[in-house]
């Protein structure tokens, strides 16, 4: 592999050679038969070599091969064509010995087999080659099904001998040399840039190529549109073993394509490797704070870093890079500033990656104690950085409203997300060539979407919140509106304000206390505390469940003799229960009926008013504490639920991880029985007492309403999702009377929301069809770029001249021939804007 990297410039130069007519380009005619004097136009792609024939004879020699792949000299390249095109029609009714020319003129062995279409296994002396399909069909099949080199192997060696009795050769060794091996700059390979290689997105802004001449002039509300979008994430499953050393097995990546300089790279860790790293104050970014813990033996590296383009999820150029032990700082701070050096000229830039509220902290400190290389003029510019939806859940509330795409203007559809698959060259040209496709169907969702969520914006007509949310959009450090500021009144709070209550009665001379320790509100209070531990007993542990049960009686039995004070009917209720009982047995203790003013008032028994009032206050606390509760319940299990798919492998992990997840999710269930039996209190009790449109605040919880924050209904996405009312509720009013200023409160915060949603989609339909225009715009500046090329090397012989000019054109043919297509399929956008209303807008104000 070291030999060949020396010969690599020799070897592009045969390459690109095949992309022309060779050495028949000086012959006049063809040499199908003696006696053929037409001249050389066709090849064939699949046949043996690279001999060129005329129409008639290339006809002639593939009557028994109607279904290879024939190519057209067109006078500047090859163009494809097939056989029925040429005439061919039907009528319906392996060892191989290689001898080199050993001429005193002739080129080296590798280079001969080069010029027969095939590709040799070691730069001298090859005794072993595979074709040029051969490669490509192994290219194409590992990116589409991520086959390994040893599963392709082993299927040659199957074609070859299925029975065993003919084993061939072992040449994976050869092979996996041949597949590494099989870039393109106009001075030759060593004159490579970084990241020169790398197939770019082509809706990112890219000045010179995809922008308008006036595009730094745009208004300030159009500046978004010309946003660089980037994100940054890991993978630790690209793990990659330790070689023996680079000059026995070098790399081959320069940092010409997507992963950065190796070389470059190592020098910047080993120096600043040493340098501490701030733990997380957020949540536990297990990531970063146990960087160290992960085992690497044997590795290196234990996993792969990455900076795409978050829109369109494009690998950026030298924007790929090893991970040592972990997800630290210094290496993502090293591929972030080398592939934000390729969008210099960019002004706006929206940074995610999910740890983004600890990592940008002081990211421009660090920096400054990097290798002049890194440094970023930032100043002038305007950076946002932003946590991906998809993590943004497991991190604490001031992050969730702080750093959330939805939020902030500019972002239209945009997730951050960067993928963890094996994604590089191939699929960024992949998804360049479906650029037509994927914009389109992109636009047709948007545009109803955009329209849906400004009719609903519209229902609010609250516009004296508007100047808040504007202020906050264009100054991040001022009032931020989506923030809760007001704090829901808990159960024990209520208790304190019911026993302030009877405190200022006794000063009035008002006593309706009928015990000298137990007042009507400590002994409704008491009554649901008993509730509570006799609803659960098997929550106990099982070695304790009789010792608990037996003191839980003695508690019940205490309190029961002290309610007959203030329900005397429900002594008689009691009474009638233990004449109907028959059996002897003693009564269990969750078996007790305590007979709360609610379940009194269930069978329409007399109750004194003062203690339903009492309880009705009591228990809508405790439905908002158990709906609290539930918000953290539900924010725990999704976070431990990710991580559990993230991180954890075998058995053994699994299982306990399994476990943790159903005490949550058994306390979930806990909680969600508690609510229902205050919901069911507070609902008797209303009519008891009063008191209409309580369930606006406390709606009956169904089980599909039991969903985490992030989760919306079947096949909704976080910009179209319902959210579920039990994370609109913000409890008891902290102030005012029935809740006033927290409703007042949530409204504005659901309003901004309502906002927000319709603003993202409007800008996202604005986005697309700027992304449309760029494309377009991108493909022309490239095939000029092609054409370009195609006279830089002056200095090479005629037929090596040839094929590069060949080369160039072909590939500039190629992105026109792609721009049109695509402005075919988007010339139906334009109809599709005019559907709309002719209410909505693209900028909601």
């Amino acid at each position: 592999m070291a030999h060949w990297v020396n010969e690599r410039e020799k070897y592009l130069m045969e390459l690109i050679r095949l992309e022309g007519r060779g050495d028949y380009a000086t012959r006049e005619a063809c040499h199908g038969h003696h006696e053929c004097t037409f001249e050389l136009e066709y090849r064939c792609k699949d046949c043996f070599g690279t001999e060129l024939y005329c129409k008639d004879c290339m006809v002639e020699r593939h009557r028994d091969n109607p279904l290879h792949r024939i190519e057209h000299w067109n006078a500047y390249y090859f163009k494809d064509t097939t056989l029925k095109c040429l005439g061919l029609r039907i009528q319906l009714g392996h060892a191989v010995t290689l001898d080199f020319c050993e001429c005193l003129c002739a080129q080296s062995h590798a280079t001969q087999i080069l010029r027969a279409r095939l590709y040799p296994a070691t730069c001298s002396d090859p005794e072993s080659a595979a074709t040029f399909q051969l490669l490509q069909h192994f290219q194409m099949l590992t990116f589409e099904s991520k086959a390994s080199a040893f599963e392709y192997w082993q299927t040659l060696a199957r074609l070859t001998d299925n029975t065993g009795i003919k084993p061939c050769k072992d040449h994976y060794e050869s092979l996996l040399h041949m597949i590494k091996q099989c870039s393109h700059d106009p001075a030759g390979v060593d004159a490579t840039e970084p990241g020169g290689c790398a197939v770019l997105c082509h809706t990112c802004p890219h000045p010179g190529k995809n922008l308008p001449d006036d595009w730094r002039m745009a208004p300030p509300d159009k500046q978004w549109l010309y946003t660089q979008y980037f994100a940054i994430d890991a993978n630790f499953r690209l793990v990659r073993k330790n070689v023996s050393s680079d000059s026995v097995d070098p790399g081959l990546s320069k940092g010409w394509a997507y992963f950065v300089e190796e070389t470059g790279f190592k020098l910047f860790l080993k120096d600043i490797g040493k340098v501490s790293q701030e733990k997380s104050t957020c949540v536990s970014h297990n990531a970063m704070n146990l960087a160290e813990t992960k085992n690497s033996r044997g590795l290196a590296a234990t996993g792969a870093g990455t900076v795409d383009c978050s829109h369109h999820n494009f690998k950026r150029p030298c924007g790929v890079g090893d991970l040592q032990r972990g997800e630290k700082y210094m290496n993502m701070d090293y591929l972030f500033f080398s592939t934000v050096q390729h969008s210099d000229e960019v002004s706006v830039l929206n940074v995610s990656y999910d740890i983004a509220c600890q990592w940008s902290k002081h990211l421009w400190d660090r920096m400054s104690k990097y290798p002049s290389r890194l440094h970023f003029e930032h100043d002038g510019k305007t950076m946002t950085f932003l946590i991906p939806k998809f993590h943004l859940p497991a991190h604490i509330t001031a992050c969730q409203i702080s750093f959330l795409h939805n939020l902030i203007k500019g972002m239209g559809r945009t997730d951050g997300e960067a993928p963890d698959t094996r994604e590089d060259g191939y699929y960024n040209w992949k998804k360049v060539t479906n650029f037509g496709i994927s914009l389109l169907s992109k636009i047709k969702t948007a545009i109803p979407k955009c329209e849906q969520h400004q009719h609903e914006f519209d229902e609010f007509n609250l516009a004296q919140w508007k100047e808040v949310v504007e202020n906050w959009e264009f100054d991040h450090s001022s009032k931020n509106p989506f923030r809760i500021t007001t704090v829901s009144m808990t159960l024990a709070a209520v208790r304190l304000k019911l026993s302030q209550q009877e405190a200022e009665d006794l000063e009035n001379g008002l006593n309706n206390s009928l015990h000298m320790d137990i007042s009507p509100s400590v002994l409704i209070s008491s009554g649901m505390d008993l509730e509570e531990q006799h609803s659960h007993p098997m929550d106990l542990q099982m070695t304790k469940l009789q010792e608990c049960s037996n003191a839980l009686l003695r508690k019940i039995e205490q309190w029961c003799n002290i309610q007959v004070l203030y329900m005397p009917a429900v002594g008689r209720l009691r009474a009638v229960e233990a004449a109907n009982v028959q059996s002897v047995c003693e009564e269990k203790a969750h078996e007790i009926k305590l007979w709360l003013p609610s379940k009194v008032k269930e069978i329409a028994e007399p109750c004194e008013g003062p203690l339903c009032a009492y309880e009705w206050e009591l228990r809508r606390a405790q439905a908002h504490e158990a709906l609290d509760e539930l918000h953290r319940q539900l924010q725990l299990h999704t976070h431990l639920y990710k991580f559990k798919d993230a991180h954890i492998r075998g058995q053994r992990a699994n299982t306990r991880a399994s476990t943790v997840l159903n005490k949550v999710e058994q306390s979930m269930k806990t909680t969600v029985a508690q609510y229902h039996r205050a919901w069911s209190a507070v609902k008797t009790l209303s009519m008891v007492l009063g008191k209409p449109n309580w369930e606006v605040k406390l709606p009956e919880l169904q089980p599909a309403d039991v969903r985490g924050m992030a989760e919306g209904e079947t096949r909704q996405s976080e910009g179209t999702c319902t959210l579920s009312w039990i994370w609109k509720t913000r409890g008891v009013a902290g102030v005012g009377e029935d809740g006033e200023a927290v409703l007042s409160e949530g409204l504005h915060i659901e309003w901004c929301k309502s906002r927000a949603r319709a603003n993202r989609w409007a800008e996202e339909v604005e986005l697309l069809q700027e992304e449309m225009r760029r494309v377009a715009d991108f493909l022309s500046w490239h095939a000029g770029w092609w054409e370009e090329q195609a006279n830089w090397r002056t200095a090479l012989a005629a037929p090596e001249q040839e094929r590069i000019e060949g080369y160039a054109k072909c590939q500039a043919t190629l992105r026109r021939a792609m721009r049109d297509r695509f402005q075919k399929m988007w010339s139906v956008v334009p109809a599709l804007l005019k559907s709309t209303s002719p209410a909505i807008s693209l900028s909601v104000s």
